[in-house]
């Protein structure tokens, strides 16, 4: 054996050993050196000590130097050489696959991590990728709308919106549980959703949000929809088909898939109005049709946060097939489910049909009659009036009887009267204003209701006060007649008589040229007669009808669920009646009828034209005269007397 020299062995060393790290620095701190030569990279040798590396020697991560000077180009720094797991699970990742192919901007360690000089833990408040900083760092490329066209990223704003999310919005503030771009996307091996083993693949996502929400996941797993998932059912929905993906906002806020006022319509309904789906799985065709068209989905469409929707009913995330005894919508459960909301429901009948659409199968026969009832009664009825009164507007605009009137009043209507009357068509237009507008909840006249509706259920409040009112003005009306006899001779005069007919036939003949004389009528005509008592039927049975929906509780609790069906039914099409009927009818009389035009302003004033009576109830109008002399005797005596 040949002994080498210790001072030989030292010089061999000497020229082997890569630099020392001040050689380095001397350098590469020199920031003249740095301002004189741009592609020199300038270490801070301070960050450089408090850096995760800053232990490591220089040559541990730059291995190509071997000398000094080095060489102007230098094999690039391989990270995976020291994180052996992590460089595996970035080169299989979408960065790791485009950075191979060749994609200059695809990310890298230092894209996220920055430069490794300055490499501080994640613990560090200024790392890159501390929770509180991660969006934007991935929002460097992904917030890029050039960076996301180019690469052909179909997700638009994805940081923007994950910031607006209840996850951004928790990290933000701090929390470190809450949940950032890698728990979600992973943070080295980040791969693209159709790829089976990526976190956000459709069949991985209840197993990633799991990892946070373990009791919902546990819960969904055990749903139709978890184990529709777990069969490969396609289209089956997951975590973010309904809560959505990058900005789930919390289920109070307006603008969640979750959102009470938003549920129905915008999540489930995706999925469950999709008549392909419907055909694919064989689901119900008409639940979303006929929710959308009952009281709680016009409630939801004009804002309600209190009135039931989809997951009331089925549940949020433990819906379960309607033969589940589990199931919130066994018929077994039913009665319990309903009760949360209407205490009570099913106790004597068993609730029957919920999603029941008009004019199918489902409907109850006894709705069904009341729809073909009013759906003949409607335009026959309001057909009849206006055919009535367009041929009486003609006939009277070419008589010209209307011209020649003097400003003589006579009494009409008396103050208990004049009462009565505004109450009831105060009350009728706020009804028939605030009626339509929960059927009609997107139209712009119904918008002034429904502002508030998110706070407080305005429109339903005036609704119900209005219908107080209309119902105190029938009471009023009554009692009235009951107690003052003298007014009570109206109720003589309203009876309908055979008389009233002939006066119609008379009048259409009168109208038509085939008579001479126009019939004469004594109090009241045959169309006011007729509106008389269909203002007090049709009260009747608008004040029962709502009623019954108004306290739907009760009802509920005492009768099957078809009687509230029945009296939806009938308040929807007594009011359209109504409505038409006070429009075409009642307004033509007081207002566009020649003869009062502008307006009878009897029930504002408690008088009528003297000419118009004269022309039309020649005898009423004598004993109206007859009657107003002997009141003007009688004040004259009274005076004479007091003298």
């Amino acid at each position: 054996m040949h002994l080498i020299p210790a001072g030989t062995l030292t010089l061999v060393l000497a020229a082997v050993a890569p630099p020392p790290d001040q050689d380095c620095l001397a350098c590469h701190s020199d920031k003249d050196l740095k301002a004189a030569d741009a592609r020199s990279l300038f270490v801070d040798p301070e960050r450089l000590k408090a850096a995760v590396h800053g232990g490591y020697a220089c040559t541990e991560c730059h291995a190509g130097i071997v000398e000094l000077p080095h060489a102007e180009r230098l094999p690039r720094v391989d990270c995976a050489a020291c994180h052996d797991d992590v460089g595996k699970q970035y080169a299989g990742s979408v960065h790791g696959k485009a950075r191979a192919a060749g994609v200059g901007d695809a990310a890298s360690c230092g894209s996220c991590h920055g430069p490794a000089h300055q490499i501080v833990p994640q613990s560090d408040p200024a790392s890159r990728v501390a929770k509180a900083n991660l969006a934007e760092t991935c929002g460097a490329c992904h917030a890029d709308p050039d960076f996301l066209l180019r690469h052909k990223i179909p997700f638009a704003k994805p940081v923007e919106a994950y910031k607006l999310s209840v996850h951004g919005r928790a990290v933000a503030k701090g929390d470190v549980k809450a949940a950032s771009c890698s728990d979600c996307h992973d943070s080295h091996g980040i791969r693209q959703g159709r790829d089976p083993q990526s976190k956000i693949n459709h069949w991985r996502v209840a197993e990633t949000c799991g990892a946070c929400h373990a009791q919902v996941s546990a819960t969904y797993s055990s749903s139709v929809h978890g184990t529709a998932v777990k069969r490969g059912v396609p289209g089956s929905p997951v975590c973010t088909d309904c809560h959505g993906e990058h900005v789930i906002l919390a289920p109070s806020e307006p603008g969640s898939l979750v959102n009470p006022a938003r549920v129905s319509s915008v999540t489930c309904g995706r999925c469950h109005s999709d008549e392909r789906l419907a055909a694919r799985y064989n689901l119900p065709r008409d639940n979303v049709p006929a929710f959308e068209d009952s009281y709680h989905g016009l409630a939801l469409r004009s804002g309600s946060q209190t009135v039931a929707n989809c997951a009331s009913c089925h549940g949020v995330h433990n819906i379960l097939p309607q033969s589940d005894p589990g199931s919130m919508v066994h018929p077994q459960n039913l009665a319990r489910t309903c009760g949360s909301c209407h205490p009570g429901a099913g106790a004597r009948f068993a609730i029957g049909a919920v999603h029941v659409r008009a004019a199918t199968v489902s409907e109850h026969a006894v709705v069904r009659w009341i729809r073909v009832f009013y759906l003949l009664l409607i335009p026959t009825t309001i057909g009849l009036m206006l055919v009535h009164n367009g041929i009486d507007f003609v006939s009277k605009i070419v008589r010209g009887e209307h011209q020649a009137r003097s400003r003589e009043e006579l009494p009409r209507m008396n103050r208990e009267f004049r009462i009565a009357h505004a109450l009831a068509a105060l009350s009728f237009l706020t009804l028939v204003w605030t009626g339509f507008a929960l059927k009609y909840p997107d139209a712009w006249w119904a918008d002034p209701l429904l502002r508030w509706e998110r706070q407080v259920a305005f429109r339903g409040l005036v609704h119900r006060v209005a219908g107080v009112v209309q119902i105190a003005s029938l009471v009023y009306h009554a009692v009235h007649l009951a107690l003052r006899r003298q007014d009570r001779v109206i109720l003589r005069y309203l009876i309908p008589r055979l008389q009233d007919l002939r006066d119609a036939l008379q009048m259409l003949a009168y109208d038509l040229g085939l008579r001479p004389e126009r019939p004469r009528f004594f109090m009241f005509s045959y169309a006011e007669k007729a509106e008389y008592l269909a203002f007090v039927w049709g009260s009747v049975i608008m004040a029962v009808s709502g009623l019954l929906l108004w306290f739907n509780d009760w009802t509920l609790r005492h009768f099957p669920k078809w009687v509230s069906d029945a009296a939806t039914a009938v308040h929807w099409y007594e009011a359209i009646l109504a409505a038409l009927a006070i429009l075409v009818w009642h307004f033509y009389m007081v207002v566009f009828d020649p003869d009062v035009y502008p307006m009878d302003r009897a029930w504002l004033t408690g008088r009528a034209s003297a000419d118009h009576l004269r022309h039309s109830r020649p005898l009423y109008y004598r004993w109206l005269r007859m009657l107003s002399r002997r009141k003007l005797t009688s004040s004259t005596a009274s005076r004479t007397s007091e003298r």
